[in-house]
């Protein structure tokens, strides 16, 4: 009659240890390792150095090739019985399994990949369906990285400029008189003239490029103000000193779908300005896009504005959406 026999010897004081020196961020750390170690994301020099002829388990313990993971240097075998040993013989902590199997009934061998067990009519273990490979960024449990935010996308994006004049006594009060928006690509979706509530008194020409006959035939102000906020409903506008376009328009957007290129620090560095100097649309068009804009003395273009704040937007836009997403800017 074969005999079975566990010797379990487990100090209290070693148990203690483990629970004490394992804590949950170490825990954290080495699965996080691991996955890299898998992606392939960690370099040569971060992998954790390994001996000739050993192996690594989940939680980076080396041991010996062909030996199997739990067992350790004391493992005894013979014809008649069978001791497994995990850790040094006599140090504190030694768990012993042993089993003693009768001479003449040998202990069954230990299904494997190649040697299945009778069990399964010899019959292979159908091996598991392998994790699609995701061809997605790394979450931030992952990478242990803040993650990349998306930009947003190019149909949610406009960029606008109004044109005022003059109202009251000398043209103090400004009044909407002209507004263009251009999608992400730079194509005019609306370019409208307006016709103010109030007379103009001062058409400002030189500034606005309105005169009287654009006028003439405008839209009222109260139509021109429902097509342009259908417009800009749900959109990420861009704008520089927009907040004077807002006032125009009587209306004001969600400040976190709103993007001011007069107060993006990256553009004044990438133009060489001083980060919290208000830089003019015309400064910034030449320094960072070497182009000259609001030229001759026909005043300025609404379009051409509109155009040139949209492309200045692009050239900072992943950085300042990713600074943005980080917290590390400000709107």
């Amino acid at each position: 009659m074969a005999d079975t026999f566990i010797n379990i010897d487990v100090s209290s004081g070693l148990s203690r240890a483990l629970s004490g020196s394992i804590n949950r961020k170490h825990k954290q750390f080495l699965r996080r390792r691991k996955y890299l170690e898998k992606r392939g994301f960690l370099k040569q020099k971060q992998l954790p150095n390994k001996k000739a002829g050993e192996t690594r388990n989940a939680w980076g313990r080396s041991r010996p090739n062909g030996q199997a993971e739990g067992h350790g240097p004391g493992r005894q075998q013979d014809g008649s019985s069978r001791t497994v040993t995990v850790g040094a013989p006599c140090q504190p902590g030694t768990l012993s399994i042993g089993i003693n199997c009768a001479a003449n009934r040998p202990c069954p061998p230990t299904p494997s990949k190649d040697r299945p067990s009778p069990a399964m009519g010899g019959a292979k273990e159908p091996a598991k369906p392998l994790v699609p490979h995701r061809n997605l960024l790394l979450s931030e449990y992952e990478s242990g990285l803040p993650s990349a935010a998306a930009v947003p996308p190019s149909h949610k994006v406009l960029a606008i400029d109004c044109e005022m004049v003059g109202t009251g006594f000398k043209g103090r009060n400004s009044a909407l008189a002209r507004c263009s928006i251009v999608n992400y690509q730079g194509d005019v979706v609306y370019d409208k003239y307006v016709r103010p509530a109030c007379p103009v008194t001062d058409f400002r020409t030189r500034w606005s490029g309105i005169r009287r006959e654009h006028l003439s035939n405008a839209i009222p102000f109260n139509v021109a103000q429902k097509e342009v906020l259908k417009l800009l409903h749900g959109k990420i506008v861009i704008g520089h000193a927009i907040q004077n376009d807002y006032k125009a328009l009587g209306y004001f957007h969600p400040k976190e779908m709103t993007r001011d290129t007069s107060k993006i620090p990256l553009l004044n560095r990438k133009a060489g300005f001083p980060e919290k100097e208000p830089a003019s649309l015309k400064r910034l068009a030449k320094q960072v896009l070497h182009k000259d804009i609001q030229v001759g003395k026909s005043g300025h273009s609404s379009v051409e504005d509109a155009k040139t704040t949209m492309e200045l937007y692009r050239v900072v836009e992943a950085e300042y959406e990713r600074e943005l997403a980080a917290g590390t800017a400000q709107l």
